[in-house]
């Protein structure tokens, strides 16, 4: 925390405090990453939030034990809290079973970055955010490892359905495809995209659709409780996606395979997390498990594969054949870069391109809860998700969690279980059995 000190007092706690999210808004090095990093805190923090903010939780926790934890009144806290979920800062979510409210400091992503731009006119200054946002992210490493190097990926590649071979058909489950999570969805919503909304306040837009952010079940309540984005029916969510398919965008949903709270439609010149898999791989962005099979009869060698790609995982080769001068291109993959979207099948016009299964079918977590502990685990940060300085997360979160842990590997349980150094917590994983 070496530059932390040169931040505003009333700032320098929450900093710390968002220091210690499972996407943690971490200390750039260079300056002018940290100039932006300070931009953030003060564009969407008044000093009076800042403070409340750095003694929020990182995890739900209700209205009324928050107001104990925090010593104030729970119609006052509410009210403070208000003007913070407005702004994406604090998240509210609602318990569908019980209608309980509760509260927790929003991550930076998917989180306040992505809410400070979702919308074309609120009180956040959307060029100066911008610059700010892109000042962070893009002076210095240092989030970009936070985000994308660390294991456990915030999204995964959705095959596009349209370029699935026909015969062997490859066995994809309903998670896999995106048509299945719409239509599995209770609540829809499209936004704005964030990065193709931050390009073009930095002047460097391309030509895809804007508004093509769908938020799903959870997600959609809190974006359209806060007016991030609109309701939509099932039949827009679904033309949405084959526009996006048609506009050669990759599919990217959470990386859950029970109610996702996101699905994104990424182009390869402005999206983050196309950005993050072209340096990190399958880090940044979980695989589909497909992979491009190439027919040798149809391919004419034009190269379209290669430049639809969003992470260039696809290069041209020469390829001599008998009986002509002259060599033919041919795709080849980097499989360890390709995500499986199918971009490159749905750019090749002569239908030489399909998808079908490769060797490894990648491993997702089954819930939010089970992502939330391997990206804790990973981080050294599996007390603080459990415990978070006391604010208490509830027997049914710890239920979750407890199952999610069962179900890592070996070596995972036993770094589980040191990193607590909890007899309950270690009784719980040696004889918790998951029941879902």
């Amino acid at each position: 925390m070496g530059h932390l000190g040169r931040l505003k007092a009333e700032y320098r706690g929450l900093a710390e405090r968002l220091g210690r999210g499972t996407v943690a808004l971490v200390e750039p090095e260079e300056a002018q990453a940290f100039r932006g990093f300070s931009e953030i805190l003060e564009i969407l923090f008044t000093p009076e939030e800042a403070r409340l903010a750095a003694r929020m939780p990182l995890r739900p926790v209700a209205l009324s034990r928050l107001s104990k934890r925090l010593e104030m009144p729970e119609g006052l806290l509410q009210q403070k809290l208000e003007p913070m979920c407005d702004k994406g800062v604090v998240m509210d979510l609602v318990d569908p079973r019980t209608g309980r409210t509760s509260y927790l400091l929003a991550p930076p992503v998917i989180g306040f970055f992505e809410f400070s731009l979702m919308r074309a006119r609120d009180g956040i200054p959307k060029k100066r955010m911008a610059e700010a946002l892109q000042a962070y992210t893009h002076g210095d490493e240092a989030f970009a490892r936070e985000a994308f190097g660390k294991g456990t990926a915030l999204g995964r590649a959705v095959v596009h359905e349209t370029a699935l071979a026909a015969e062997p058909a490859p066995d994809v489950l309903d998670y896999e495809r995106a048509s299945s999570l719409l239509r599995d969805a209770r609540h829809l919503a499209v936004s704005l995209c964030y990065c193709r909304h931050k390009a073009e306040h930095l002047g460097q837009a391309c030509g895809a659709p804007v508004e093509i952010c769908l938020s799903l079940d959870g997600g959609a309540e809190f974006v359209l409780r806060r007016r991030f984005g609109r309701p939509i029916e099932r039949g827009e969510a679904l033309e949405i996606l084959a526009s996006a398919r048609e506009a050669g965008l990759a599919q990217v949903a959470d990386n859950v395979m029970s109610r996702p709270a996101f699905l994104c439609n990424c182009c390869g010149c402005c999206c983050e997390l196309m950005r993050g898999a072209r340096s990190y791989g399958p880090l940044a962005v979980n695989p589909s498990g497909l992979l491009p099979r190439r027919d040798a009869r149809l391919c004419a060698g034009c190269s379209r594969c290669a430049r639809a790609c969003p992470v260039s995982a696809i290069a041209m080769r020469p390829e001599r054949r008998a009986g002509s001068a002259r060599a033919t291109l041919v795709p080849e993959v980097a499989t360890d870069v390709c995500l499986g979207c199918g971009v490159c099948a749905g750019a090749c016009r002569k239908g030489a391109l399909r998808m079908e299964r490769g060797p490894r079918r990648p491993r997702v977590p089954k819930n939010a809860v089970e992502k939330a502990v391997r990206m804790a685990l990973e981080r050294n940060l599996l007390p603080e998700l459990l415990v978070d300085e006391g604010g208490g997360l509830g027997s049914r979160f710890l239920l979750l969690a407890l199952r999610a842990l069962t179900r890592l590997p070996p070596a995972q349980r036993l770094l589980a279980s040191e990193q607590v150094r909890s007899r309950f917590v270690r009784s719980a994983l040696a004889r918790f059995r998951d029941y879902a």
